[in-house]
């Protein structure tokens, strides 16, 4: 019997002509899911998900776009890295990413971890990037220096994952075979309807992360912020136009206050009735944005 939980498996349960594949690209080995016609639109996801957390949009996407659905080097079906889990790293993945499959240019959506990637391409490999979306989170920057220990806001999830994706050791030994406790935890703080992220989904996810050497991969797209603040530094403001978007009960804040001192061309899109997870809670809502947005590339 095959099992329904391979990202084989996963991309020919999509609607349309989906396919698993990898790429050795820029030192290491990357996972991608890609199908439909048209100008490629690369997405990448964020922590605690994989490429799965698109499948919602993907099929939309793939009537007027190439789709390539990534996992960052360390996440699903990519291949774990000793190091390079800073986003100046992780952008140049995406770029050979994109020169291995034969695009000189491409549009890039990410979420979470993945959108401080997608911004990262497009402050080191401008030349590489039409359009960039950054899906409910910023570049990483000087305010994280600034989150309390204490929950401020008693409507305002604390993040308090951001400290502990710090910790070396521990977040391996918590969550061994314990992923979906974390995952639960966090669809429950920060997706307004549960619904929209139903068991497969999580199982898929947990199935993920609890994969040994999995959680300290995730760990070291955190642990590695303080490079990415200091190369942020370093970069003058995005010229690539670049779409904020994100849910008005998720992290749109955050975006809302970094891309002005970020980027030249930008604008900001709030999704009512959404949190954190907008791909997988508003999905039509997100694919209407992302199709008006890159047809102006």
């Amino acid at each position: 019997m095959t099992d329904q939980f391979t990202d084989t498996a996963l991309a020919a349960s999509l609607p349309g002509e989906f396919r698993s594949a990898h790429a050795e690209v820029n030192g290491t080995r990357l996972h991608y899911v890609h199908g439909g016609q048209g100008s490629p639109l690369v997405l990448l996801p964020g922590w605690p998900q994989t490429w799965w957390q698109f499948r919602k949009v993907m099929p939309a996407l793939a009537q007027r776009h190439r789709v390539i659905a990534v996992d960052l080097r360390g996440m699903g079906g990519s291949a774990i890295a000793e190091d390079g889990y800073d986003k100046k790293t992780m952008a140049r993945d995406i770029h050979e990413l994109i020169r291995h499959l034969g695009f000189e240019q491409a549009a890039v959506a990410g979420h979470d971890i993945g959108a401080m990637v997608a911004h990262s391409v497009a402050a080191n490999h401008p030349e590489t990037v039409s359009r960039i979306a950054l899906i409910d989170v910023p570049h990483p920057d000087e305010s994280l220096n600034e989150i309390p220990m204490l929950p401020p806001h008693p409507d305002r999830v604390h993040p308090w994952w951001f400290a502990f994706n710090h910790l070396h050791g521990l977040p391996e030994q918590l969550l061994r075979d314990r992923s979906r406790h974390v995952i639960d935890w966090l669809y429950q703080a920060m997706l307004l309807d549960q619904d929209k992220i139903d068991d497969h989904a999580r199982t898929v996810y947990a199935r993920a992360y609890d994969r040994p050497g999995r959680v300290a991969a995730g760990n070291g797209w955190y642990q590695s912020w303080r490079q990415d603040i200091a190369d942020n530094h370093g970069y003058p403001k995005l010229t690539t136009p670049v779409l904020g978007i994100g849910g008005a009960q998720g992290y749109h804040y955050a975006t809302v206050r970094a891309l002005p001192a970020q980027a030249v061309e930008y604008e900001l899109v709030e999704i009512p009735e959404c949190g954190h997870y907008v791909p997988e809670e508003q999905p039509e809502r997100l694919v209407a944005e992302l199709l008006r947005f890159f047809a102006g590339q």
